[in-house]
Formats: C-alpha cells, structure tokens, sequence
C-alpha cells in the first residue's frame, strides 16, 4: 500500500482551516482531522480485508489507524456536496460525521480509507460528527454482509469503540438518551458521489466542476481518454450502467436501501451510507424500513429502479454544462430504462433456474412476483426452497397443497390460503414445472445454478439488532458470529441453520428489527 492523497492534491481546497460548521465555496474538500480517542477500543477487525489491501497492520496498530489516534497522512479531509434529499435540494450537505484518512495505491489500484464518527469537520451542520454503537454495528456487518453476496458495496475494515458517549434520539420523537460511541473505518475505490457534482453545478463553479469531473476520469475510469464533450457522455453513460447493476443486485437478494438521496449515490455504482436500511422478508415491493419514508414511500422497494433512474437525472444536470446538449443525455436515461428491464429479466430467470430466457418467461415471472405478496412468502426462503421443487409435478393428480408444503417454512401464515389462492399456485407450479422440462439439464445441475444467485443467509434487520443487543451490554460473540456467517451467504453452513429462517413474529414492529430512523 502506497499514500498517494491524489484527492487532496489534484483539487482545489478550502482556505480556512479552522473545523466549524460553515458553507465552504470554490472548494471540493476541507483539510480535517479526527478527534482523539484515548480510550478507544477494538471491537471487531476485517483482518482478511487488511491483508487483502497489504496495510501490513497488527490489531494493535490498526485501532491506532483506525480510531484516529495515530495518522499516517497530516492531509485528512472531508468532501463538500450537495444533493437532493426526498425528491427535495438541500444545498450544502458533505461529510459531516467522515474523515477521509488517506488515499492510497494498492497493487494499481485506488483505494480511499475513511473513519466514520470519528468527529465534527466543517459540514456537521447541527450535529456532533460521533456514531453511535448500534447504527456503527450495522454499517460494519452490513457492508461486509453485501460484498459478500456479490453486491457492489463500500467495505469495512473495523468497527471500534470511541470510549466516549454519544447523545442521540433514535426515532426523532424526544427520547434522546446517552449511548456508547463508536467509528467504522470505511473503505471504497472512491467515496465520490452524485452530490460532489450537483453542488459545484448548483454554484455555477464550472471550472472546478470540469476538474472534478477530469480528476474522476483520470483517477477512477482511466479507460477514458479524452476531455470532450464526447468523454463526458461516455462518463455518465459508464456511471448509468454501474448504478443499474448495483440497484439489480439489490432487487436480486432483496436489500432496501431507504435513504436513496443523491449524496447518497456512487459514481462508482457502489453501495454506500448504510443508515435505515432493511430487508425484505415477506415480499412486498412497497415496503420501506426508513420512518422518515413511511407516509411517502419514495425509497420503497419496488420503486428503487425509478429512484436511481430520477438520481441519473439529477447527474445529468448536474454535468449538462460540460456538455451544453441535452439531447445525448436524455438518450442515456432513455437507455437506462429499457437496459434495465432486460437485466431484471436476465436476473429473474437465474433466480428461477432458466438455461434461456423466452419471452412468456415474463408472464412467469410477473405471476410468480404476485403470488408472493398475495400470500405473505418469505423472499429469502422461498426462493432457495425453490431449487429443491423436482421437474416432474405437472402429474393430472398434482396437488397444490401437497407440494406447497415443503414451503411452509417460507409462509408467514401458512394456513390463511384461501381456495383462489391455492387454484393461483397450482396454476403457477404446474407452468413452472412445464417450463423447467423443456430444459436439457438435471435438477441438481439447475440447483447449483439457483443456489449460486439465490443467497441462503442475509444479514437480517432481526439479526443486527440482536448483536447490538448484546454487544451494548459489552458481549461481542454474536458480532463475530455474524461477521463469520455472511462471509459464505450461498454456502450450506450446517452449523448455522437457526440463521435460515423467517424473520420471527417478535421482531415484526421491534424498533431496531423493522422500521429504523436516519439515526438509526
């Protein structure tokens, strides 16, 4: 690992050194630096990760890195961006609780290391710049939890205890109480987002812009050669294909983001802030896990496509004076649309075991999807279940019922179907099981295939809050218990079943277990 700090050195930085919370102009970052931690402690380390990024640290070393008590660069710093916010411009917003330590070459290849909640920097706004331990323990596992699963997410490297205390109220409703703090060393090829660009736009500071836009090129998509017109648009068409990858691989193992913003948006396509998030447990495509979202619904589910879609948008305009046509960009968003359908398709037929796709396959889909909500199924557990349905059930004397119950641990109510219900999934297994038999391949060639896209264990709401549970009363096994689970999500872990499971009835309306807050 190399310190290159190309950041700091390839962009023009704020004049005043000073760390109070102010609007910073003509500006892509602030020099900052962590605050000190004297009683910090290690609560969990990614040893893998370190080595993987040859930082050569030893646990000792690393909680010194990685608390912020021992700097290897003096040119620690925080972004300046901007964003919408809900559908709404929030102007000025930047790293308000992130401290980008340094940036680094590792093996060619940039990697930028970040401390969350390791102190105020001059876009805090009103806040303290701290984490707390809950909302760190989730950010920490989840990260980790989505790489795994072959989602492209920011990393973590550490998750450590401040030693101090941090005042926070949960769900914004004036039960503000003190609890442990707490820092996540964050780690990503770039922390750029969507944001870094609307601001510049916004302020009409489009010299910078163009640099900020030329340093991305350079550093993060070097494929790009030129500085025309051209090079910009081949830029965001690159950023709309790596948004649309991500936002399938969420659909595919069914991950909610909840705070789709555009800060909250990669340039790389990447996973990133991991505040209220969920999971979806049983299908519903209009579920959302942020409180803030409960009433509108905007970051739902189902709705996560159209939101990357409108986030695009937003980067469109953003980068429209570098370009100064609006027809080109338009013909990207146009693309992104109809690119995406296809690879919904494309990943929906893996889910499902098909060789080939064909087009009534969309009919079987669609059914398939609405069965699911309609019947209070488990996501995660129906469709890993489904690999083990054998080909031959389309018999004149199949019975629904019958076969559905080798499903029942998928049911949240299994015994409510009413008789239109059970016609509906007759109907639907039997077209599978038809579909299934015009493929040359066996039910454990088809098996592997389905297990390999369809996760068996994801890092459920239920199961962070337990850790957190526990860990707030200073017992850190279930932690590492997780952190060791989600390193094999597709993988038969025998000595791990309890974790293949619904999401049990005491966690439905638990705070922490269901809806979260920002503050979460």
């Amino acid at each position: 690992m190399k310190l290159t700090n190309t950041f700091t050195k390839g962009l023009p930085a704020d004049n005043t050194k000073q760390v109070f919370s102010r609007v910073v102009e003509k500006a892509c970052f602030s020099f900052t630096q962590p605050q000190q931690f004297p009683n910090a402690s290690m609560v969990h380390w990614n040893e893998a990760l370190s080595n993987d990024l040859e930082t050569k640290f030893d646990e000792q070393e690393a909680l010194a890195v990685l608390s912020g008590n021992k700097l290897l660069s003096e040119d620690s710093y925080a972004m300046c961006y901007g964003g919408h916010q809900f559908g709404n411009w929030a102007g000025q917003l930047g790293d308000g609780r992130a401290i980008n330590l340094f940036d680094a070459d590792v093996n060619g290849k940039p990697w930028t290391f970040q401390l969350k909640g390791a102190g105020p920097t001059p876009y805090s706004r009103s806040a303290d710049g701290y984490a707390v331990l809950r909302s760190s323990i989730r950010e920490y596992l989840m990260s980790e939890a989505m790489f795994h699963l072959g989602v492209p997410t920011t990393r973590a490297m550490s998750l450590v205890l401040s030693g101090e205390k941090v005042e926070r109220d949960m769900f914004y409703n004036g039960n503000r109480k003190m609890e442990l703090g707490a820092i996540v060393s964050r780690l990503a090829p770039s922390f750029i987002r969507f944001g870094n660009f609307q601001i510049l736009a916004a302020r009409k500071e489009t010299e910078i812009l163009k640099s900020l836009v030329d340093y991305t090129l350079d550093h993060h998509f070097p494929e790009i050669k030129g500085r025309e017109k051209e090079d910009y648009l081949a830029f965001f068409k690159k950023v709309s294909d790596l948004s649309l990858e991500m936002v399938v691989h969420w659909q595919r193992v069914g991950f909610v983001h909840g705070v789709m913003n555009t800060d909250n948006m990669s340039i790389l396509g990447l996973t990133i802030d991991y505040g209220p998030y969920g999971w979806i447990d049983n299908f519903d495509p209009n579920w959302t896990p942020n409180t803030t979202d409960a009433n509108g619904k905007r970051y739902r589910f189902g709705n996560q496509p159209e939101i990357v879609l409108w986030n695009l948008l937003q980067l469109a305009n953003a980068i429209f004076p570098l370009i100064q046509e609006a027809e080109p960009l338009e013909k990207v968003l146009h693309s992104f649309q109809e690119e995406y359908h296809k690879a919904y398709f494309q990943m929906m037929s893996q889910k499902l075991g098909l060789l080939e796709s064909i087009e009534r396959d969309r009919d079987l889909i669609e059914s398939l999807e609405n069965l699911l909500q309609s019947s209070n199924i488990d996501m995660t557990v129906f469709y890993r279940m489904l690999a083990d349905l054998p080909v031959d059930i389309s018999s004149s004397d199949f019975d629904a019922w019958t076969v559905l119950n080798q499903f029942k641990p998928a049911f949240y109510e299994p015994n409510t179907l009413s008789e239109k219900q059970l016609d509906d999934w007759n109907e639907w297994l039997m077209a599978y099981s038809r579909r299934l038999s015009l493929q040359e391949d066996s039910q454990e060639a088809r098996k592997i295939r389905m297990n390999k896209v369809n996760p068996k264990y994801v890092l459920r709401n239920y199961m962070a809050q337990l850790a957190i549970e526990k860990a707030e009363q200073g017992d850190y096994t279930l932690v590492s218990e997780l952190f060791d689970l989600i390193q094999n999500p597709y993988d038969e872990q025998k000595d791990k079943e309890e974790w293949f499971a619904k999401r049990p009835d005491w966690a439905k309306d638990k705070p922490g277990s269901s809806m979260l807050s920002c503050s979460s």
